[in-house]
């Protein structure tokens, strides 16, 4: 009996062994998605009331918890029983990133008259703030899907060959990580000028690292809004990249970074200009 017991508690000391090394590997495998992840939904995050930023930054982290409990079963019956599925859902995934991405840059030289005139606007009622709120939710809620569909294949990779059961266990630690991570990160990030006042409050009223980071939050907000349009069409641009073999060849010569974003924009560009299109024949 108590060498069964022993024998028992080998194998799954084992087992938490093989998932430790496993869960690093695939962890350094995703640490570029990741760093795209992070910029993205930092942008996605920002832009809200002080009262509202951390109400919203759970009703988005919540989200992305629902979103990778229902990716991961599913990666794993895609991976054991149609793993030829997965290439083409990415890459869906990956026109809708594009797409998105090249949106803010149409609409940032561009602006919709009806986004003018929003903006113009002085005053808009509690509704109407809490409307865009909801569309802000559900558009990073979206975002963060994709993304998240990446991180869990990019993941599921690198453990390919292993028992099933550490695949399941590791890729599930790693999307468990990544989610707290990343919403751990932005939630420090759309905080940061709250930091700063109550530092200035602690120092008499006077505090340069306080001045600092509350000066520095509109830049950070304005770097993040960059940084996540084109991580957006470089997680695109990559994935048409490195799943379809003509789009690979005719960007080889290129620095993989710049051939990955032209790649996005082209892909965007694309889609852009079918919804639009589609827009037109509905009036």
């Amino acid at each position: 009996m108590a060498s069964g017991f022993f024998a028992l508690f080998d194998d799954i000391a084992s087992l938490m062994d093989d998932v430790s090394t496993m869960t690093q590997t695939a962890s350094q495998k995703t640490a570029g998605i990741l760093g795209d992840d992070l910029a993205v939904n930092a942008e996605k995050a920002s832009g809200f009331a002080s009262s509202r930023e951390l109400p919203v930054l759970w009703a988005i982290t919540k989200g992305s918890f629902i979103n990778k409990a229902i990716i991961l079963p599913f990666a794993f019956l895609l991976t054991a029983f149609a793993p030829w599925a997965i290439v083409p859902i990415l890459m869906v995934g990956g026109v809708y990133l594009a797409f998105e991405g090249t949106e803010k840059i149409y609409e940032f030289f561009v602006p919709h008259n009806e986004h003018k005139k929003v903006e113009s606007l002085e005053k808009r009622s509690k509704e109407e703030i809490l409307e865009e709120e909801k569309a802000k939710i559900k558009s990073a809620i979206v975002t963060d899907f994709i993304l998240s569909i990446e991180i869990i294949i990019i993941a599921l990779s690198a453990v390919t060959g292993e028992a099933l059961l550490v695949q399941i266990v590791a890729v599930t630690v790693v999307a468990i990580l990544a989610t707290i991570g990343v919403y751990g990160i932005v939630a420090m990030l759309v905080r940061m000028d709250d930091f700063g006042y109550k530092l200035i409050a602690l120092n008499g009223g006077e505090s340069r690292v306080g001045m600092f980071f509350v000066r520095a939050l509109p830049k950070v907000i304005k770097a993040l809004t960059v940084i996540g349009t084109l991580a957006m069409l470089l997680v695109a641009g990559g994935i048409f990249v490195h799943n379809a073999h003509m789009i690979h060849e005719m960007v080889d010569f290129i620095p993989f970074i710049f051939g990955e974003l032209l790649v996005g924009l082209i892909v965007g560009a694309v889609a852009l200009m079918v919804m639009k299109l589609i827009e037109l024949f509905k009036k």
